[in-house]
Order: C-alpha cells, then sequence, then structure tokens
C-alpha cells in the first residue's frame, strides 16, 4: 500500500508516497533517538529557539505553497488553507518565544534550608499520529513544543496527507534542526504497535477517531508508553439568552462550518432555549441555505465539499439513519460527489445514533429545552466532552453553567481560543491530555522534583 494524494473534488489520483518497509520504520526510530541525545543535551534552550523562529519564517514566505498542499490534499478552501498556515506560522513562533519558559524550574513549596523545584527533563522520541483535517496545523502544534522542550518527533501522517507532513520536515531540515529530529514515518496501521513497543520511544500523541485512540492506548499500555489522547467531539452550543440574534447567528454559522464542518471542537449540537428556538432555527436555516458553496478555489466560498468521497458517503449514511429514526431535516440532506449540503436536523432523540454520534460535516443538530437545567443535562448528555460554547447576556449565569458543562474547554459568548499557548483536549470519549501550552509541552517530559539544600 501508499500514502496516496487524491484530489477530493476531481476524484484523480495525484501522488503517491510508499510504505517503508519494517527496516526503513526501524530506521527512522534509531535516527530520532539519536538525534534527541544531541538536541536535548547538546543544544541550549535558546539554541532550540533558533531552528524553530527559522521555521516560522520560512513558513511564512512559503505561505501559499504550503496552502496549496493542504488543498490538494483535502479540499479545504483557498482562503482557509492559508489561515491553518498562519495558525502553523503562529505555534512555531511561539514555541521559538516560549522555550525558556517551557524548560524553566516551576519552584514548589519549600522546607527551611530545602529549595524544591520541578524541573522538566526531556523524554526522548515522540510518535505523533496525525489526522487529515488539518494536515499542517496538527503536524506544529506536536511538533514545535516537543522540540522546543528537547524531545524528537516522528510524524506519521494521515494517508492522504503525505505531502503536508513532508513539507513541515523539508522546511525545518532548511531551518536547521539537525537530521532525525523531526521525521516523516510513512507506516500502516499495523506498523504502529512496533514502533509503539520500542523503549526508546517515550510517548504517543494521536489525534483521530475514538476506535483509533482506544487501539493506540491499549498499545501504549501495554508497553508503558506515554499517551495523549485528542479524540473528536460532539460539542454543544447552549443559547440562553441573546441580544444580538444575527450576530449570534453568523457565528453559529462559522463555528459548525469552518473547514466544510470537519473539525473535531466545532459546535455541532445547538441547544436552544424555547422562547428563542422558533426565531433561532429560522435564522439558521436561512443562513445554510444562502451560504457560498463550491470547489476551494471559487471566490468567497464558505463551504466546499468533504476531504474524500468516503467521507462524504459517512455523513450521508449517518443523516439518512438519522431520519429513519425520526429526525427531520429542515434544510439541505443532499449529497453530489463530495459535496454535502449545508444540513439542519431537529427531533433528534436521545437514544437514536445521531443523538450521541459526531456528524463530521456541515450538519447542525437543534434542540429545544425548557430552562438551565434541561439544557446543561442535554449539553452533558453525550460520550464526548471536547468543548463547548455558551451564550447568554448573563455571565454569573454564563459561568455558573459552564462550571457544570463536562467539557475539557468551554467559551463563554465565544468562540474556543485556539492560540498556541492555549491547552486544547477534553475529557470522557474526546481522549486525555492536553495540546499546546506549557500544559501540552509538558506531556512528555520528566518533572523532575529536584530538592536542593542550602
Amino acid at each position: 500500500m501508499a500514502f496516496t494524494v487524491v484530489d477530493p473534488v476531481a476524484g484523480v489520483r495525484l501522488a503517491e508516497y510508499p510504505t517503508m518497509t519494517a527496516a526503513e520504520v526501524a530506521a527512522v526510530v534509531d535516527a530520532a533517538d539519536h538525534a534527541f541525545r544531541s538536541w536535548s543535551r547538546g543544544a541550549s534552550p535558546g539554541e532550540r529557539a533558533v531552528p524553530l523562529a527559522r521555521a516560522a519564517q520560512l513558513m511564512r514566505e512559503h505561505r501559499d505553497e504550503l496552502a496549496d498542499i493542504i488543498v490538494r490534499e483535502m479540499g479545504k478552501s483557498r482562503a482557509e488553507a492559508g489561515w491553518e498556515v498562519d495558525w502553523a506560522v503562529d505555534h512555531f513562533a511561539w514555541a521559538a518565544e516560549n522555550v525558556e519558559m517551557l524548560t524553566a524550574d516551576i519552584p514548589l513549596h519549600s522546607d527551611p534550608g530545602v529549595r524544591q523545584v520541578l524541573r522538566p527533563a526531556p523524554l526522548g522520541a515522540v510518535l505523533a499520529i496525525i489526522p487529515w483535517n488539518f494536515p499542517i496545523m496538527n503536524v506544529v502544534r506536536i511538533v514545535a513544543p516537543n522540540l522546543a522542550v528537547g524531545n524528537t518527533v516522528m510524524v506519521k501522517p494521515a494517508p492522504q496527507c503525505p505531502e503536508s507532513a513532508a513539507a513541515v520536515e523539508r522546511i525545518l531540515r532548511e531551518a536547521g534542526l539537525p537530521d532525525g529530529a523531526c521525521t516523516t514515518l510513512y507506516a500502516e496501521v499495523d506498523q504502529i504497535p512496533a514502533v509503539i513497543a520500542d523503549r526508546r520511544v517515550v510517548g504517543v500523541s494521536i489525534t483521530g477517531s475514538r476506535r483509533a485512540g482506544m487501539s493506540v492506548a491499549e498499545t501504549a499500555g501495554r508497553h508503558l508508553t506515554r499517551v495523549s489522547l485528542e479524540l473528536g467531539g460532539s460539542d454543544p452550543f447552549v443559547l440562553l439568552s441573546t441580544d444580538d440574534m444575527d450576530g449570534l447567528i453568523e457565528g453559529a454559522f462559522w463555528m459548525r462550518n469552518f473547514n466544510s464542518g470537519q473539525v473535531c471542537c466545532a459546535a455541532k449540537r445547538f441547544i436552544v432555549m424555547d422562547d428563542l428556538y422558533e426565531e433561532f432555527l429560522a435564522a439558521l436555516v436561512s443562513r445554510m441555505r444562502g451560504c457560498v458553496t463550491g470547489p476551494p478555489d471559487a471566490e468567497g466560498v464558505e463551504v466546499c465539499g468533504l476531504s474524500s468521497l468516503v467521507a462524504a458517503e459517512r455523513l450521508q449514511a449517518q443523516v439518512d439513519r438519522a431520519v429513519e429514526q425520526g429526525a427531520r431535516v429542515v434544510c439541505g440532506g443532499g449529497r453530489q460527489g463530495t459535496f454535502y449540503e449545508p444540513t439542519v436536523l431537529v427531533d433528534v432523540a436521545p437514544g437514536t445514533a445521531a443523538y450521541e454520534e459526531e456528524l463530521f460535516g456541515p450538519v447542525a443538530v437543534v434542540h429545544r429545552v425548557a430552562d438551565e437545567a434541561a439544557a446543561i443535562a442535554v449539553a452533558n448528555d453525550t460520550p464526548y466532552g471536547l468543548g463547548a460554547r455558551v451564550f447568554t447576556t448573563d455571565l454569573a449565569q454564563g459561568e455558573r453553567v459552564a462550571d457544570l458543562l463536562e467539557s475539557g474547554m468551554v467559551a463563554i459568548n465565544a468562540d474556543l481560543g485556539g492560540g498556541p499557548g492555549v491547552p486544547f483536549g477534553g475529557i470522557k470519549d474526546s481522549g486525555s491530555g492536553r495540546i499546546g501550552g506549557i500544559v501540552g509541552a509538558h506531556e512528555f517530559v520528566n518533572l523532575k522534583v529536584l530538592s536542593i539544600a542550602s
């Protein structure tokens, strides 16, 4: 088998990257382990910052080229692909600017005559398993902080996105990163357990499906390998009150449909108070019906096709099953090739598949609730717990509700923050561990307790 780039719009095969042999995979692990010795011990934090800062600069210079790769691999609009590159630049720049903070001692309470600190120490080679929906951003947000703290990284890209990972590796090499410190691993699923089992691989970070996360966690557990799991979500958007329905609808549209709805932390379930339900539903349906659709390079396009025919067929099957189980399609529901119409579902009942599963595409589910308590109950009635959003004119109510929502991240009257210094991750079936910020950077370090007697 091979890692294959297929144009999502035309269905044309554009490039193939051969799967590595077992010997080639072993060579990548050897190189990552060898590079760790010099990268973690031979380079100071300040010296590690240099290629990270240079990588940010090179990504800015090659922004259009990198955006083209994203469009070619997974069909994102050209504008959104450019924004993805910008976010990746920010992550490299943040890691470079904050490398001293990420590696600094963390003071602890000390007894008289003894100073105690937590001293972050890198552990070794980390395996990063990357999904297809943000093929450059998802690479950089794992690679940048791990390189900053002194680890090395092997990047296993999604099967349809081999060029993105290769482009990041190429930029880091040009920026001066030592050979082996960041390497693309073209390995099949059945080759991954052997990599995780290697004692030189100290951790594995996966962003992907619940099923994939369970498999990786099971293997990691057998070998006591650290693991960080980001496994998607079915995020609630809780509307309690508003004095700006037009602005709220525009935000709701983008929180559901950015990247054609293929975002793990997108708002997917809209939970609306009874007195606002009809107005909200009508306005959201109008915005979904009137949005600009088309191919990735179309002027002003807001919703493109999905990343592959398989993804579109899977979403269609989910919506068809929802209707069979009693849901009603208010708008959309049609598919042409990889394009799935922006869709609104109502009457999705507890116990049905669509009530619990993640709909990975431009499909919004709208629920009507009677009061705050009911809104919280519906929001939490999901296997997932990645992000949540609460909208209200009463900030005290917003914080009260946010405290009761079972999510790793909650935003009040805003979208979720996704900056490089902000930890990202969830609970329940959305996974464990965090990506980003000092918390994410410390997922694969030894926070060594150091006691120093005066």
